[in-house]
């Protein structure tokens, strides 16, 4: 490989005198950086179009197609700076609900920030552009970009994965196989193959005519053979799992969701914390008088939402009374959401287990606390930058353990609002002997927006990467009941009240993406990290013999 390709730079010439890298130079000179700009930005609203809230999915292998033709042959800082567009573009939209209730300070402050992962990844997409087989890595770099991004700082904020548009679509039983990771690397390897196809096709056309164009011609075929390829694999992927049916793969247990809904949306929707305890325990007995009337089911085990009782039952009496009330009227055991006091001066977010005889026992406290919105670190420095910090007047502490509890006769694998997000978090909850998988979810302080529905959709794909019924329950919205194969079978709507009571297998059979767990992302992302490598240190060594033979 000559030196230029490691620099990026390109030489000058004919196609017909210097080959492909001439015509990646004429690609450079005909889209000049305002085009790659434009093209950058175009990519970043493909992918915002593919999440929920507008559910265009197939638009998602846009973003790396179009960050892949834009950074091609060019240096590394105009691939930062392209991947910045791209970002902005993205998750400025993407992530506004983060910022309906706080302002706009910290909402941009986020987005900015997280661009700026994909600043870096511009640049790494830059840097290997010139590699043989460039659309293989540039999907793997898209993957450990991913994993960076779901990790640093402080845990991380996997918000936004490439993985997370495609609950619905050829590639999302790829799920089964390698988790998110896997999905994510799909749609970025289709898009970066049309865009080599793109990249072909230009080269053939400014080949003279004979045996260069042919061989462009060849090179555009291929390239477009394999992105149709990707999502064609991703569909015989999914002819051996199992399909929607909530009640095979295991014995069953009658599952009822309680959405109790709270008395307004914001971030004082617990201003009134008795009147949204009171909501969950009153749509609790109402089901308990149609279990006595037979017009519903009665359930084995009752599953209610994060903050259902922001008042300790472990202090207060009366919270301990109500919520007794309610599992004595049912006869079945609760997992309530709780806000609990301790250790210390700090709170804990706790799923408990509430049986209606002997009340309180086993509980998960919630791994990852959120970042400046259930803990604080550095609270004086961020207090610089805003005063809604200390909205947050005591932070919550991290708990330890997976969220697998025994409840009426089922052993879920509990998971607190966020922590969806988050692959290890799920996972080691089915490692544990989990047969279905519950999140416990409070989404009112981010009022009618998307963030419910992008939260769902990671729902959805955990439901296919383990090979489990998930059930979401949301104090406001959305709760759902999403089946083994990502459907949904049932589902709320916004500040409702609702109740869902569902036959649900309790399965034990794992996928293989549970038992790959991190497997697949580790090993794209060393294949990330090796590209990079394999430009990297030859271009070091030039310039070190270089520098000698002028000494």
């Amino acid at each position: 490989m000559p030196a230029v390709a490691a620099t990026g730079t390109m030489q000058l010439g004919t196609p017909a005198e210097n080959g492909p890298a001439a015509a990646d130079d004429a690609v450079r000179r005909r889209w000049s950086p305002p085009w790659r700009t434009a093209l950058a930005a175009a990519g970043g609203l493909a992918l915002f179009l593919s999440f929920p809230g507008h559910d265009l999915g197939f638009l998602a292998v846009l973003g790396p197609a179009a960050l892949a033709l834009a950074t091609r042959g060019q240096r590394v800082r105009s691939g930062v700076w392209l991947g910045l567009v791209l970002g902005l573009v993205f998750l400025v939209p993407l992530l506004s609900w983060t910022g309906i209730y706080v302002g706009a300070f910290p909402w941009l402050a986020l987005a900015v920030f997280e661009s700026l992962y994909l600043a870096l990844l511009g640049g790494a997409l830059a840097l290997t552009s010139r590699l043989p087989g460039w659309p293989v890595w540039a999907a793997a770099l898209w993957v450990a970009d991913e994993a960076l991004r779901g990790r640093f700082p402080m845990g991380g904020f996997p918000w936004g994965r490439l993985g997370f548009s495609q609950a619905d679509g050829p590639f999302t039983a790829l799920a089964a196989y390698g988790g998110v990771p896997l999905v994510s690397f799909a749609v970025a390897l289709t898009g970066s193959a049309l865009a080599a196809a793109a990249v072909a096709l230009h080269r053939a056309r400014r080949a003279p005519r004979g045996t260069g164009r042919r061989r462009g011609a060849r090179a555009a075929a291929l390239a477009l053979a394999g992105a149709v390829a990707v999502p064609l694999v991703g569909v015989v992927a999914e002819l051996p799992l199992a399909g929607g049916s909530l009640t095979a793969g295991g014995p069953t247990r009658t599952v009822a969701v309680i959405q109790g809904n709270v008395p307004r949306a914001g971030l004082d929707f617990n201003a009134q914390r008795r009147a949204v305890l009171d909501n969950h325990v009153s749509r609790t007995v109402e089901l308990a008088d149609d279990v006595r009337a037979g017009t519903a089911a009665r359930p084995d085990l009752v599953i209610w939402p994060e903050n259902s009782s922001d008042i300790d039952p472990y202090r207060n009496a009366d919270a301990a009374a109500a919520i007794s009330r309610g599992a004595q009227a049912i006869g079945a055991p609760i997992l309530v959401g709780a806000v609990v006091d301790g250790p210390g001066e700090k709170l804990s977010n706790t799923g408990i287990v509430w049986d209606p005889v002997t009340g309180p026992g086993a509980t998960y406290v919630k791994r990852h606390p959120v970042p400046l919105a259930e803990y604080v670190p550095a609270r004086s420095f961020f207090r610089f930058f805003s005063e809604k910090v200390d909205l947050v007047r005591r932070d919550f502490v991290a708990g330890e353990g997976s969220g697998v509890l025994d409840i009426g006769g089922a052993r879920i694998g509990d998971v607190i609002c966020f922590e969806v997000a988050y692959d290890s978090l799920v996972a080691d909850t089915v490692a544990d002997g989990a047969g279905m998988i519950v999140v416990q979810t409070n989404n009112a302080t981010f009022g009618y927006t998307d963030e419910s529905a992008q939260q769902l959709a990671m729902g959805r794909l955990r439901a296919v990467e383990h090979g489990r019924t998930v059930v979401v329950a949301a104090t406001s919205g959305i709760s759902a009941i999403v089946a083994p194969d990502g459907s949904v079978v049932r589902r709320s709507e916004l500040f409702t009240p609702d109740v869902f009571v569902e036959e649900i297998a309790q399965r034990e059979q794992r996928t293989v993406a549970s038992r790959l767990g991190g497997g697949p992302e580790w090993l794209l992302t060393a294949l990330a990290v090796g590209a990079v490598i394999a430009v990297v240190v030859p271009a070091a060594a030039r310039r070190r013999s270089g520098r000698g033979a002028a000494a």
